[in-house]
């Protein structure tokens, strides 16, 4: 894919030389002079220019871009560089970074996004997923909260614990995606067995996260969680 940044700071350039890595074409655009270091990010197209201006992200062929990603640490910025993109450009994928939790309601698809990543709630999901268990986990949300990636990892007492995933009713409008079983990662199939400590990974509605937390974890864990919510 050809991937345009806006913001050559140190996530920008992480999440180009990520993206290189593994075998995409990224253009780095920085506005400010003192942090253009193409030495540091070599294999990527750098362009000073501002991308927040119309006239810059013509220069720079946005148009001709799979995915912008807006990653700058102010977030006026990345609210207007995604509009940009979306409306002016049509990329089919928008990528914002959320600097403060307070302004998350703000990186919507009326604002051209896509996804929205929080630094915050990322780093506050990674808290929970690494100590919780026996509990869900949301760790993204995609399409301005219509579905969500979450974790559960099983305790012992799990209901369908050493079942084989068939004989598991995941509800409608959710999908198990992957086992993280110890350093593997499976990718599910039928008739694989589930055991305690796995981490299940799926993707699923906002609205039936507490069907998936009462069927994976049974009927009173989704009552608990009702109770502290």
């Amino acid at each position: 894919m050809r991937i345009a940044i806006a913001g050559a700071g140190n996530v920008g350039r992480s999440i180009a030389q990520e993206l290189i890595d593994n075998g995409h074409q990224v253009m780095l655009i920085e506005r400010q002079p003192k942090m253009l270091r193409p030495d540091r990010v070599p294999t990527a197209d750098w362009v000073l220019a501002d991308a927040c201006e119309l006239a810059s992200l013509e220069e720079a062929n946005v148009a001709g871009c799979d995915v912008v990603v807006a990653a700058t640490g102010d977030d006026k910025v990345n609210l207007v560089v995604s509009l940009l993109a979306k409306t002016e450009f049509a990329v089919p994928r928008v990528v914002a970074r959320v600097n403060r939790a307070e302004n998350e309601w703000l990186f919507t698809e009326q604002w051209g996004v896509d996804v929205a990543v929080s630094k915050p709630r990322v780093m506050a999901a990674l808290v929970e997923e690494a100590v919780t268990v026996g509990d869900l986990v949301r760790l993204m949300t995609f399409r301005q909260g219509e579905a969500n990636l979450v974790e559960i990892t099983l305790p012992p007492t799990a209901p369908y614990v050493g079942q084989p995933i068939h004989a598991v009713p995941i509800p409608r409008d959710a999908a198990l995606v992957a086992i993280v079983r110890g350093k593997r990662v499976l990718v599910p199939t039928p008739d694989d067995p589930i055991e305690a400590g796995d981490e299940l990974v799926f993707v699923c509605t906002a609205a039936v996260e507490d069907d998936v937390r009462a069927v994976i974890l049974g009927p009173s864990s989704a009552d608990r969680h009702r109770g502290r919510a």
